[in-house]
């Protein structure tokens, strides 16, 4: 074979092999998927955030709390609005948004949101801020009516957090979304779908690592007793089950559960079933981040589990992006479930039709 026809040869197989790349990368993201708009449900709109990224709700009262923040101007790096937690009473017969973090000081940009429970029914709201300098896990007591920030907690292992669990007053789980701290490597880890991220784990002292190589760890929640931590990876399109060892914190590998969804942030409700917001597409959902006047199609999945191999996944709410674009969150409260967004000014609220 000639040196001409040895390059031609070449220049396709690398050409061939982009290409395969490519199809790839695209039929992973889920842009090949149709998405056909399906729910049973009524909705209702609820604007007044700069976004509802996260969102908790408190099994006993239905007071449900949303983080706000404007996560455009925050990518971009020019955020001009304090962000806030707000609380929307599921039980009152006209609820209003409530801005709970009102009193507090200094730079607030919230981004995953947890609740622990004290016997009174007063809780600790555990949640990831992203003050422009650093980031850092803001833990606020209920006091009354009033919420009192109690303290600021950051670390080195911990540069780009996204979610928190927290196990008891003072000890939680936060998701570390990259394993890269520079804008480039961490393109270049979702693009390549590398699974660099983590998983940091506060025992009430110190941070450390307790669960790694995971492809964009993103929401993360843990069953009625904390035996069990459940994890979703967004690029992997999964959610890992993890046993949690109470003794130390540690956690151990049960299983993977493969949803073919770009899994976001994950809700337990009081029957104990995980609600799932999440990006059918994910390229799309990527310039839906860079442009607002593109629709990313939003997805709602309850993921019920009892045990290793034994579980059920099922779809709740299916949309093109005109009901809601870039669902992130689905929390469940008796006939309703809220779906927010990573950066729609606003949330949903789907209700049984049959209530």
């Amino acid at each position: 074979m000639s040196n001409a026809r040895r390059g031609l040869l070449t220049v396709f197989i690398l050409l061939s092999l982009l290409v395969g790349f490519i199809a790839k990368t695209f039929y992973d993201a889920g842009e090949f998927k149709t998405i056909a708009p399906s729910t049973q449900m009524a909705i209702e709109t609820v604007t007044g955030v700069l976004s509802s990224e996260d969102i908790t709700i408190h099994p006993l009262t239905g007071l449900a709390f949303i983080s706000s923040a404007d996560r455009r101007a925050i990518s971009e790096g020019t955020p001009q609005q304090q962000g806030a937690v707000f609380t929307y009473d599921l039980q009152a017969e006209n609820p209003r948004l409530q801005n709970i973090t009102a009193d507090f000081s200094g730079p607030f940009q919230p981004h995953g949101l947890s609740l622990f429970v004290k016997p009174d029914s007063s809780v600790s709201l555990f949640v990831v801020n992203h003050t422009g300098k650093d980031d850092r896990i803001e833990i606020f007591d209920q006091v009354g009516e009033r919420f009192k920030h109690r303290t600021s907690l950051k670390s080195t292992l911990m540069f780009s957090p996204n979610d928190v669990v927290a196990i008891d007053q003072n000890r939680f789980y936060v998701t570390n979304d990259h394993g890269n701290r520079s804008a480039f490597g961490k393109t270049i880890e979702e693009y390549l779908q590398l699974s660099r991220s983590f998983v940091l784990y506060f025992d009430g002292t110190t941070f450390r690592r307790v669960a790694d190589g995971l492809a964009y760890a993103n929401g993360i929640t843990a069953n009625a007793d904390g035996s069990l931590v459940f994890i979703a990876a967004t690029v992997a399109g999964s959610v890992y089950v993890y046993r949690r060892k109470a003794a130390t914190g540690d956690l151990v590998l049960l299983e993977e559960i493969k949803l073919g969804t770009g899994v976001d942030n994950l809700e337990r409700d009081a029957d104990g079933a995980i609600w799932i917001g999440a990006h059918p597409k994910l390229l799309t959902f990527v310039n839906y981040s860079k442009d607002a006047s593109v629709l990313s199609p939003s997805h709602v999945l309850r993921l019920r589990y009892s045990g290793i191999g034994e579980f059920s996944a099922e779809d709740n709410f299916f949309d093109d992006g005109l009901q809601l674009s870039g669902s992130s969150v689905a929390a469940h409260y008796n006939n309703r479930y809220l779906v927010g967004s990573v950066f729609d000014r606003k949330f949903i609220i789907c209700t049984s039709k049959s209530e």
